[in-house]
């Protein structure tokens, strides 16, 4: 008897993913519930475990490939009979062919044209900014979510104008967001005078990640010219898809949000002092490592109850104020980076929240998040000081407003009371959206953190 491998929903808005990695052979015995293969979708990586046990008897999608949820991707012989298959390989441009150059490219590399502009759309009827989901011509409904009629509306698109890729004929974020580089599909009340970057055509049904990176690579062609990429002894490598969607996701925040940046710093002695009196306590209390990074969500927490704006997001003219404190906190991988974010934070204790940041850590590095622990943050925060960074000027994870990055802590001379003292310092950066965000409350959202951890009066255990 034989058991079909299917693209699982790794949520509601998910609609397709992308396999990085077989994990088994064709031929190979699998037992049920043992990890089979690896996906990449818009949320979050995963590990997705064999329905059943036998023998993986074909491999019908291959790596690299994106495919529709539902789709089966390969096939598992229960009783270890017949012969075992795989899909070819998708078929790959000739730059990844050859992955290594030695010296110039060639002529025929040098004339690659730029992809041309898509063809003038008509404009739309229905004023961009309607709330209700966008009709396509005749009767039918256009399939897309909130999130892509939120990037159509703040862009001036009109979505019955996009070309949908996804299950069913959905406009998925990819189509959108090639529709807002290509230009196209624009509502009347788009101003003539934006600027736009260069065009990039709307994908063709089906039209793979791989593709995708392609037309991208073109559009910033047409701005550098290849002979200044290309030079000398050099290799070339295609991007995960982890690092495709990390640099889509940072193009559209540095797009969408007009970034400003705040630093301040604060003399965090006191709780320097703290963990190293109670570290060895704590783990041997609570069974978990003693952190900074509770400390800083405690802080932000106090921060966001008190400035409500920087916890919020913006929905064309709208802000949208988020009663929970929903904290992402950013996790460096070995293959890329990822924000799992901690839920209802303001609910939290302090070892509630230890526990909460090393459980989501933990798993983020072993690929076992559930898309849902990477959606709905409402305020990030980046702790490039880990790794020995005096300060940082992240980006803003969107639909946020704004994120907080952490310098390392390290002792420095400082003025107190008239006199040098050796104190532990650690700088505070905040970037955040100048449409909703201004200045004063910036810094005052800054000086709350600074009062919360220069005064620390909370336990720990």
């Amino acid at each position: 008897m034989s058991t079909n491998v299917i693209m699982p929903q790794m949520g509601e808005s998910i609609f397709e993913g992308t396999i990085t990695k077989w994990l088994k052979k064709p031929g190979e015995k699998v037992e049920r519930d043992e990890p089979l293969f690896e996906i990449s979708t818009d949320k979050v990586d995963a590990e997705i475990p064999s329905p059943a046990a036998g023998v993986l008897k074909e491999i019908k999608v291959s790596e690299g490939q994106t495919v529709p949820i539902q789709t089966v991707v390969g096939v598992i012989d229960a009783d270890g009979a017949g012969a075992a298959t795989v899909a070819p390989a998708p078929a790959k441009p000739q730059a990844k062919e050859e992955p290594m150059h030695l010296g110039e490219p060639t002529k025929a590399e040098m004339a690659k044209p730029a992809p041309p502009a898509p063809a003038p759309r008509p404009a739309p009827v229905a004023a961009a900014g309607a709330s209700a989901p966008p009709q396509r011509p005749g009767t039918e409904k256009v399939r897309s979510s909130p999130l892509v009629r939120r990037l159509a509306r703040e862009n001036s698109i009109d979505l019955t104008q996009v070309p949908g890729t996804g299950a069913g004929g959905r406009v998925s974020k990819r189509d959108i967001l090639s529709a807002i580089e290509g230009g196209g599909a624009r509502g009347q009340q788009a101003p003539a005078s934006a600027s736009r970057p260069a065009a990039v055509p709307p994908p063709a049904a089906g039209a793979s990640q791989a593709r995708l990176g392609e037309q991208a690579h073109a559009a910033f062609e047409s701005a550098v010219p290849r002979e200044r990429m290309y030079f000398g002894n050099y290799s070339v490598e295609p991007m995960s898809v982890m690092r495709q969607k990390i640099a889509e996701h940072m193009v559209l925040s540095k797009r969408v949000s007009p970034h400003v940046y705040s630093i301040d710093e604060a003399d965090v002695t006191g709780l320097v002092k703290l963990r190293n009196q109670k570290k060895d306590e704590f783990e041997r209390t609570t069974g978990s490592k003693l952190t900074f990074m509770p400390f800083f969500i405690r802080a932000a927490v106090e921060g966001l109850r008190a400035f409500p704006t920087v916890n919020s997001s913006v929905d064309g003219t709208n802000i949208v104020y988020h009663r929970e404190c929903n904290i992402g906190i950013a996790v460096a991988l070995d293959w890329g980076l990822i924000v799992p974010v901690v839920k209802n934070a303001e609910e939290k204790n302090f070892l509630g929240l230890q526990r909460a940041i090393n459980d989501l850590a933990e798993r983020a590095r072993s690929k076992r998040l559930k898309p849902e622990e990477v959606q709905e943050g409402t305020f990030s925060i980046t702790n490039p000081g880990v790794f020995g960074g005096l300060m940082g000027l992240p980006v803003i994870s969107q639909p946020n407003v704004a994120i907080l990055g952490l310098g390392t802590i390290e002792k420095r001379p400082v003025v107190v009371d008239d006199a040098i003292a050796i104190r532990s310092m650690v700088y505070l950066t905040l970037s955040y959206d100048h449409r909703v965000v201004d200045g004063a409350i910036a810094h005052q959202f800054m000086g709350k953190i600074k009062h919360f951890l220069e005064n620390w009066t909370e336990s720990i255990l």
